[in-house]
C-alpha cells in the first residue's frame, strides 16, 4: 500500500504533542483533526466524489491514504463501485459486496489546500478545546472561582481561570468596581453553556449566592452546616441582607457570621466593594421574620393577607423613612428577602385605612342586606368584608355573635344571597350587552363580574381570551412604597392583568387559557373524523359496485378480491373493466379532493 508523507514524520507528531499541550486536549483528538484535514485535501486533488480515508500513525508519523470502493454487479457510480473483475484485480479474493482498498499515491498540498486543511484543524482543536471547558465546569455551578483578568470588552470582563475562559457580564458586575488588567478576581460560577461561539462560563459578582459563598468561606459554622444562609438580597455596590438561623441553640447565627470584632463580616464587606450588609435572625414565622428584614425600623404592627400575598407594615410616624430607606432600598431589600410584597404604613395612615374600610364596608351591608347600622357594623367588626363570607360561613358562626340568633342568622344568609343573586343578574345583563359570549361563562373560575370585566377590556369570545398569556390575564398589580417625597412627580401606575383584582393564582389564571383553547381541537377532531369517515366508506362502496361487474364476467370461480385484483392490474380489460375503471377514476377523484 502505497504512502504519502506530506511533511517530515517527527514534525507531524511533534506538532501534534505541541497543540495537545498547549490545548489541554487529547493527543488523539489533534491526530484526527490531522487525518480529516488530509482526506479533505485529497478529495480536492482526486475528486470530491470518492470516498478517501487517511490514517495517520501517532507513533511513527506514516501516512497511509486510500479510496474504498465497493464490489457490485453493476457498476452505476464509478467513484464508488467496481465490478468483480476489475476489484479482483486489487484483491484476489475480492467478491460480490464485499468493501475493498484501493491505494492512492502520495500528494503534495499546495497552498490553497494546506490552507484550508490549516483550517479544518484548527476548527477541530477549537471545538475539543470548547468540549474540554464544558465538560469539566459543567457541574461547578455555583462553585467561586479565582482567576486573572484578562481583557475587558464592551463592559464585559473577560477572565482567565487557567484552564479555561469566563466572562462577567457588564449586569453581573458590581456598579462602579474599578477592573483592570491582570487584576485577580474572584467571582461565581453562576451559569455554563455548551454554545458554538462566544463564552461558554458566565461569571458573577452581583448575585447573592456570591455573598452567600463568601460567607461559606469566612464563616467555618456556615461551611459547617451548623449555620445556615436561609435567605439573601443585594442592591450590588450599595447594601445586602442576609436571613441567619443556627441548628445549634448554643450558637449565635449573627454573633458568628459577624465575628470578633467584625472581622469575618468585614472580609467579605472588602471583597463586595464595601457593600453593607444587614445580618438578621430568620424565622420560619413570616411576621417575625417581616420585623427582622425590615431593621434598623422599629414596627407596630404587621397585617398579613394570604390570599394577595402581601404583608401590611404599621410603623411609627417617625420610623417611615427609615422604614422605606433611601429611594425605597430597606423595603425593597427586605421584600426579596421574605419574598412577600411589602406595604409601608404609618399609624396615622392605618388608622385612616382601617375607619375609611369600616365605613365602606358598614355601607355595604347596610344598602345589600338592608338592615340597620348598628348590625351592619357588628358584622364588620367581627372580621366579615364581604356578601360571600355571610352568605357561605356556618349558620352558627353568625349566630354566635353577641346578641345574633340562628333565626336572626337565617335570615341575613338568605339576604346575602338574594343580593349576591341580583348582583350576578345585573352583572350578566351587562355582559349580554357587551356583547361576551355565553361560552365564556363555561370557563373555570370565572363569575359573572369577571365576564363583565373581561367584556369591557374587549375580552368577547373564546378566541379572544385563548389568546390572551397569564400574565396578561392575572398577574397582580405591583403596588410601589411610599416615597419620602409626596411632592415629587409620580412614576407610571404598573399595571397588572385584566383580572388582576379578583386575585386569581397563576395556576388558575393557566387553568382558565387552557379551557378556553380546548376548543381549538374539538374544532379540528371531528373535521378528520368525518373526512376518515367519507374516505373510508367511499371505497367500500365503489369496491362492492366493481366486485359486482367482476362477479357477471368472470369464467371462473373467483373470490371478491382476486376478482378486484384483477381488474386493477389487467391491461387487456374487456367492456366490463371499464366500469371498473370508471368506478377508480370517481376513486381518485375523491381522493385528490379529500387532499385538497
Amino acid at each position: 500500500m502505497a504512502t504519502a508523507v506530506t511533511a517530515n514524520r517527527a514534525e507531524l507528531i511533534a506538532i501534534a504533542n505541541s497543540v495537545a499541550s498547549e490545548k489541554m486536549i487529547d493527543k488523539a483528538i489533534v491526530i484526527e483533526a490531522m487525518e480529516d484535514a488530509i482526506q479533505r485535501a485529497a478529495r480536492s486533488r482526486y475528486g470530491a466524489e470518492n470516498d478517501i480515508r487517511a490514517k495517520l500513525d501517532p507513533n511513527t508519523g506514516d501516512l497511509r491514504l486510500w479510496r474504498v470502493v465497493e464490489v457490485v454487479e453493476a457498476v452505476d457510480d464509478y467513484f464508488k463501485q467496481v465490478d468483480v473483475k476489475g476489484a479482483q484485480k486489487l484483491q484476489k479474493d475480492a467478491a460480490l459486496g464485499d468493501f475493498i482498498v484501493d491505494p492512492l499515491p502520495p500528494i503534495e498540498f499546495g497552498r490553497i489546500a494546506a490552507q484550508a486543511a490549516k483550517q479544518v484543524i484548527f476548527q477541530k482543536v477549537r471545538d475539543a478545546e470548547r468540549e474540554r471547558q464544558f465538560e469539566e465546569y459543567k457541574d461547578r455551578a455555583g462553585e467561586i472561582i479565582t482567576g486573572v483578568v484578562k481583557r475587558v470588552e464592551f463592559g464585559h470582563v473577560v477572565v482567565d481561570l487557567g484552564r479555561a475562559e469566563g466572562v462577567i457580564r457588564r449586569d453581573a458586575q458590581i456598579p462602579r468596581e474599578v477592573v483592570r488588567v491582570n487584576d485577580r478576581i474572584r467571582s461565581l460560577i453562576l451559569n455554563v453553556r455548551r454554545e458554538n461561539r462566544g463564552p461558554q462560563i458566565f461569571l458573577s459578582r452581583a448575585h447573592p449566592d456570591f455573598m452567600k459563598k463568601l460567607f461559606a468561606q469566612e464563616v467555618p459554622e456556615i461551611y459547617d452546616g451548623i449555620i445556615e444562609i436561609k435567605a439573601a438580597a443585594r442592591d450590588p455596590g450599595s447594601r445586602a441582607k442576609i436571613g441567619v438561623i443556627s441548628h445549634d441553640s448554643s450558637i449565635d447565627p449573627v454573633g458568628a457570621c459577624v465575628g470578633m470584632k467584625g472581622s469575618r463580616v468585614q472580609a467579605v464587606v472588602q471583597e463586595m466593594q464595601g457593600e453593607k450588609i444587614d445580618i438578621i435572625p430568620w424565622s420560619p414565622d413570616i411576621a417575625t421574620f417581616v420585623v427582622n428584614a425590615l431593621q434598623p425600623a422599629s414596627v407596630s404592627r404587621v397585617v398579613i393577607d394570604e390570599e394577595e400575598e402581601r404583608i401590611e407594615v404599621v410603623v411609627p410616624d417617625d420610623q417611615l423613612s427609615l422604614a422605606i430607606g433611601r429611594r425605597g432600598q430597606n423595603v425593597r431589600l427586605a421584600s426579596q428577602l421574605t419574598g412577600k410584597a411589602i406595604d409601608i404604613l404609618t399609624e396615622a395612615d392605618a388608622s385612616e385605612k382601617r375607619q375609611k374600610d369600616f365605613v365602606e364596608r358598614s355601607a355595604m351591608f347596610e344598602k345589600e342586606l338592608d338592615v340597620d347600622e348598628t348590625l351592619a357594623q357588628l358584622l364588620v367588626a367581627e372580621g366579615f368584608t364581604n356578601l360571600e363570607e355571610v352568605a357561605y360561613v356556618e349558620v352558627e358562626e353568625i349566630a354566635g355573635i353577641e346578641g345574633f340568633d340562628e333565626d336572626l342568622a337565617g335570615e341575613l344568609q338568605n339576604r346575602a344571597t338574594e343580593a349576591l343573586e341580583r348582583r350576578d343578574a345585573a352583572s350578566r345583563e351587562e355582559r349580554t350587552a357587551l356583547g361576551v359570549e355565553d361560552a365564556l361563562a363555561g370557563m373555570p373560575y370565572l363569575n359573572e363580574a369577571m365576564l363583565v370585566t373581561l367584556g369591557k377590556a374587549g375580552i368577547k369570545t373564546l378566541d379572544d381570551l385563548a389568546d390572551l398569556a397569564t400574565d396578561e390575564l392575572v398577574e397582580k398589580k405591583r403596588v410601589e412604597p411610599r416615597r419620602r417625597n409626596e411632592d415629587a412627580p409620580k412614576r407610571p401606575e404598573p399595571k397588572g392583568g385584566i383580572l388582576a383584582e379578583y386575585g386569581l393564582s397563576d395556576e388558575q389564571g393557566n387553568e382558565i387559557i387552557m379551557a378556553a383553547r380546548a376548543h381549538w381541537f374539538e374544532d379540528e377532531a371531528p373535521e378528520a373524523s368525518a373526512d376518515e369517515v367519507e374516505a373510508d366508506e367511499t371505497p367500500v362502496e365503489e369496491a362492492s359496485a366493481d366486485d359486482a361487474v367482476v362477479e357477471d364476467v368472470a369464467t371462473e370461480e373467483t373470490t371478491v378480491d382476486e376478482a378486484v385484483a384483477e381488474d386493477v392490474s389487467a391491461d387487456d380489460a374487456s367492456d366490463e373493466d371499464a366500469s371498473v375503471e370508471d368506478a377508480a377514476d370517481k376513486t381518485d377523484t375523491k381522493s385528490e379532493g379529500d387532499k385538497a
